[in-house]
């Protein structure tokens, strides 16, 4: 099976899923998916934007912070699913997007007082703010900017009866990008040496 009818199938199994917000999961990766392309955001962005949450469907991540108080490192796992197969500018937002998180609440007054209740929750599990060593150096990597895009789409991805695409509508991105992260992951391997 390939990578993309493996994320359809995920959402088809785990989509409806509530997860702690006023929509399902689905309604969640839509949404922040139609954020980014409303926004003229890049391809790469759109993608991770939609797939950022795509760990939670695995091994119950996504009902850890609320059923047992503990993370489920949705960020990482959806990372090792996707890494493979997807170029690391649509893998380095998703596994960020948890640290952009811990970042703006660590750099951005105001923001931790407008995190949903289920935000919170996992925030605390999650290590909470960033101090200010930890926030200098999430700020030197290469996907900063991507990584708080994405979670500035995540943050705002809650809204009741949002008019959004489908989900087949990605479809062909999502093709699209791993048939260049299969090229973009060999190259950014040897490059790394």
């Amino acid at each position: 099976m390939n990578i993309v009818d493996r994320i359809y199938d995920l959402f088809a199994e785990f989509g409806g899923q509530d997860y702690g917000e006023d929509v399902s999961q689905r309604d969640h990766a839509l949404q922040c998916a139609c954020l980014a392309q409303r926004d003229g955001a890049p391809d790469t962005i759109v993608a991770a934007a939609l797939l950022h949450d795509i760990g939670q469907f695995i091994d119950c991540a996504g009902a850890q912070a609320e059923m047992s108080g503990t993370d489920g490192y949705h960020e990482q796992r959806g990372g090792a699913l996707l890494r493979p197969y997807f170029p690391s500018s649509v893998i380095a937002p998703i596994v960020m997007h948890v640290d952009a998180k811990r970042y703006l609440c660590a750099r951005e007054p105001g923001y931790r007082e407008a995190l949903s209740a289920a935000s919170e929750l996992s925030l605390r599990l999650q290590g909470g703010p960033f101090t200010p060593e930890e926030a200098g150096a999430f700020e030197k990597n290469i996907h900063f900017h991507d990584a708080i895009q994405v979670r500035r789409y995540d943050d705002a991805g809650k809204m009741k009866d949002m008019v959004v695409s489908p989900l087949e509508s990605y479809r062909d991105l999502l093709t699209r990008l791993a048939a260049q992260g299969a090229d973009h992951t060999g190259q950014e391997a040897a490059s790394d040496k």
